[in-house]
């Protein structure tokens, strides 16, 4: 059974930077799809980032592009989501998440990971 544990949220003024990190309990960061989403109370779960195993391959959503950057290290087990310029529309309880099955590449589609961590909270 794979684990997932976040860390790296916190509060952030309006324009700033965090990064989040999630470090996964087997070899997991080398051979499986994984991606970030994110969680705001009242609103759907949003995808917002997302790694291919090989790591040649990254989506975003629309509303992070140019802003958040994932990135992997294998040797650390560990995939990071870099987050600059925040705004205060960033704020959410961010997820990662991975799946051991090629990735299907959608950005949004939640139900392509099998596992799930359970989430760091963000506040801008």
């Amino acid at each position: 059974h794979v684990q997932l544990v976040e860390s790296g949220g916190g509060s952030v003024q309006a324009g700033g930077s965090l990064r989040l990190s999630c470090t996964a309990s087997a070899s997991t960061a080398s051979s499986y799809c994984m991606g970030w989403f994110r969680q705001a109370p009242g609103k759907e779960r949003e995808g917002v980032a997302l790694l291919d195993a090989d790591g040649t391959t990254t989506k975003y959503a629309d509303s992070v592009k140019g802003r958040f950057t994932i990135s992997k290290d294998n040797a650390k087990n560990t995939l990071y989501l870099q987050m600059d310029s925040l705004k205060p529309e960033d704020t959410a309880m961010y997820s990662c998440a991975a799946e051991s099955t090629p990735c299907s590449y959608d950005v949004r589609d939640a139900n392509q990971y099998k596992h799930w961590g359970q989430g760091t909270q963000v506040t801008v």
